[in-house]
């Protein structure tokens, strides 16, 4: 059964045109639209709604019966005319928006829909209905979009990285720099496939990426046109544009920062002037070559080469640090030149280098490979316009025989290379046990030469020097000796080649200088000796760029003048400093010192080196004076030397004198100073003084045959 229909209400009685008006009213001023009806005759307000009338500065009542112009101001209702007549003419609606500045300097836009009122059976407009929306926000965020594309745009095209945008893995968009990385047109990345581009091995892992969301960045690698591998970074962002939503990727070239990197370690590996090892790799490598079970491919049998040039220190001095440098990297190249390519080869630091010959089996197949480095290496090398000689010596320590670490097979070859130099340089030896049992005795020596330095263990002796033919005492050499706790007094022939080879020459040396200095004025002072104090500078010491200085130095802290000093050089350090000596040694005679060449005959000196020094004396080394007057070749070469010097005006002494029949026939030939055991032995200063007294103060008697 069907539920009942209920009665029907009574009807409503129909509403006035009071409530209608009333009703409307109600919604026109509560709907968030202007809204105004004007008169299309007299263009004048027939109504309008609150907001409408407030909007002008009116309200509903005072703004009815004005015109358009009246209301909205005559410009604005000139320049909405054209809308108007279009209502009026066609009898159509018109919509438009306008701009609209207000006095408190604010910008508002409106949309304006002009709606035509044409009366049942009439032909003309009668009024017009004025609607009026603010879209000032909807128009603020397309401006808000437009400025956010364009930033984009300019974004992209500016960027000095790749950018590609792409909806659902399909590229819409890319820059510039993105085609110039890849090599394609623009044309031809839009609508591709983003993993089209992605290295093979690359894919699976960017498919995951884009199959997430994430905004994220990591490292792949894509494809150039060319089929070229890139290692790249993707910066992987979400972001709408036009509307859509999109996946942005900043695509940045890693190959120059990988490249930095590389270089970077490259430079922590390896020396930059040679682009050799450097110390730090080679010692890792080789210990790791050398670690046990490090399977096949490990080393069985092996030899450390240490290899120094000798006298390198020359061509710095000499021709400047550059042209060293441009023959140290000639020497690596020869080096590489002639090593198999699984060789190691380092440079140590300055003029060292250590190279690592694998798999050699015996002795024989180094000694091949050692004349054939000698050999390259010494070829003249172009220096400053002119051809120089570098040697190498070379210490080589074999594995495992010499040692089974890094450390050991280096210190035995070092110490092998030391015993190369000793025997003439240009030349190689092989460690012996007994090397390391004289390295060790160096060790040694070297920390009781440091002690004896502080512990005041060293002492200078004095040997006189007399005039060879009157016998009057005039001068002194100071002889170094060093009263060692348990050995006893030793002379410089025991322990100066550790002190020159450990650089414990320049200490030592200085205070020679300086303990010379002091006796020469105490004896001056008390008029025991007032005659110049010799004293013998190491090739290390004399090398230093500073020595005059520190020859000044002395002269002014002790104060005495350089007139009581006399130095005495070797011959090989003429030959060695040959370019610097005239200079140097005419400053040092400038401050009054004496120049004399001791053992005079026994070096290299070549005889016009001589007319260009500024020397005061020759001492005719003893090896001659000891043979005379018996060995005839002996006297002819002594006698020749006196006479030379004589020629150049210098002075000439003889050391080592023994006999009465040495004595006058040294002074026959013209020599003119003498000393030796006829004479006096070297003395320490209290006996010196004594001997001084025993024999008349400061004269000898002649000493007859």
């Amino acid at each position: 059964m069907t539920a009942p229909v209920p009665p029907l209400s009574p009807a409503s009685p129909a509403p006035s045109a009071e409530d209608q008006a009333a009703q409307f009213r109600l919604l026109a001023d509560n709907v968030p639209v202007l809204i105004a009806v004007f008169d299309a005759a007299t263009r004048t307000c027939r109504f309008a709604n609150r907001q409408y009338a407030r909007s002008f500065g009116l309200d509903e009542h005072s703004v009815v019966g004005r015109t358009f112009a009246q209301i909205i101001g005559e410009d604005a209702a000139q320049e909405i005319e054209p809308h108007v007549q279009r209502v009026l003419g066609e009898r159509i609606s018109v919509n438009y928006e306008r701009r609209l500045d207000r006095r408190d300097g604010s910008r508002r836009w409106i949309e304006v829909n002009l709606i035509p009122y044409v009366p049942p059976g009439a032909l003309e407009v009668q009024s017009s209905f004025v609607l009026i929306s603010d879209i000032t926000r909807f128009r603020e965020a397309e401006a808000a979009v437009r400025d956010s594309e364009e930033r984009l745009a300019k974004f992209m095209q500016a960027s000095m990285e790749g950018i590609v945008f792409h909806r659902d893995g399909v590229m819409t968009d890319v820059n510039p720099p993105l085609c110039e990385l890849v090599g394609y047109a623009l044309e031809e990345l839009v609508g591709r496939s983003a993993l089209s581009m992605i290295a093979p091995d690359q894919v699976d892992t960017v498919r995951a990426v884009m199959a997430a969301g994430h905004e994220t960045r990591y490292a792949t690698a894509i494809l150039h046109r060319s089929g070229e591998r890139i290692d790249v970074e993707f910066i992987v962002r979400t972001l709408w544009r036009n509307g859509e939503r999109l996946r942005m990727t900043i695509v940045r070239d890693l190959r120059p920062h990988l490249e930095a990197l590389a270089r970077i370690q490259h430079l922590a590996q390896h020396d930059p002037l040679t682009g050799l090892l450097n110390r730090s790799t080679f010692m890792e490598r080789l210990r790791e070559r050398l670690a046990p079970g490090n399977g096949p491919g490990g080393v069985r049998r092996a030899a450390l080469l240490f290899i120094d040039l000798d006298n390198f220190k020359r061509v710095n001095d000499s021709l400047g640090h550059l042209e060293g440098d441009r023959v140290l990297q000639t020497v690596s190249e020869r080096l590489r030149g002639g090593l198999r390519g699984s060789d190691l080869v380092a440079r140590f630091g300055g003029d060292e280098f250590v190279v690592l010959l694998e798999d050699v089996h015996q002795r024989k197949d180094v000694q091949t490979v050692l004349n054939a480095l000698l050999s390259v290496v010494e070829v003249p090398v172009q220096a400053d316009g002119r051809d120089l000689s570098v040697t190498p010596s070379i210490g080589v320590a074999m594995y495992p025989e010499h040692g089974d670490t890094p450390e050991e097979l280096l210190q035995h070859a070092d110490t092998a290379m030391y015993l190369a130099k000793t025997a003439g340089r240009a030349t190689y030896r092989f460690f012996e046990q007994a090397m390391a049992e004289n390295a060790y005795a160096d060790l040694v020596l070297e920390s009781e030469l440091a002690q004896a330095l502080t512990a005041d263990e060293f002492v200078l002796f004095y040997q006189p020097q007399v005039d060879a033919r009157s016998g009057e005492l005039v001068g002194a050499e100071a002889l170094l000796r060093w009263r060692h706790p348990q050995r006893g007094l030793l002379t410089p022939d025991a322990f100066i080649v550790v002190a020159e080879r450990h650089r414990l020459m320049l200490p030592l040396g200085e205070w020679v200088m300086y303990e010379a200095a002091r006796q020469a004025r105490a004896w001056h002072e008390r008029g025991i000796a007032e005659v110049p104090i010799a004293v013998n500078l190491s090739s290390m010491q004399f090398r230093l760029a500073s020595f005059s200085k520190s020859v000044a130095h002395v002269l002014r802290t002790v104060g005495v003048p350089g007139e009581w000093l006399e130095l005495e050089l070797t011959e090989r350090m003429l030959t060695e400093e040959i370019d610097r000596l005239p200079e140097l040694l005419q400053t040092l005679r400038s401050q009054g010192l004496a120049i004399s060449i001791d053992d005079f005959g026994t070096g290299y000196t070549a005889l016009n080196q001589l007319t260009r020094l500024p020397l005061d004396k020759l001492k005719i080394d003893q090896s001659f004076v000891a043979v005379l007057p018996d060995d005839g070749g002996a006297a002819a070469i002594t006698r020749a030397m006196v006479q030379m010097a004589k020629g150049l005006g210098l002075r000439v002494g003889a050391e080592g004198v023994r006999n009465a029949r040495q004595w006058h026939l040294l002074a026959e030939w013209g020599c003119d100073e003498l000393q030796g055991e006829v004479i006096a032995p070297a003395m320490p200063a209290q006996e010196f003084e004594a001997w001084l007294a025993d024999r008349g103060q400061s004269r000898l008697p002649r000493i007859d045959t």
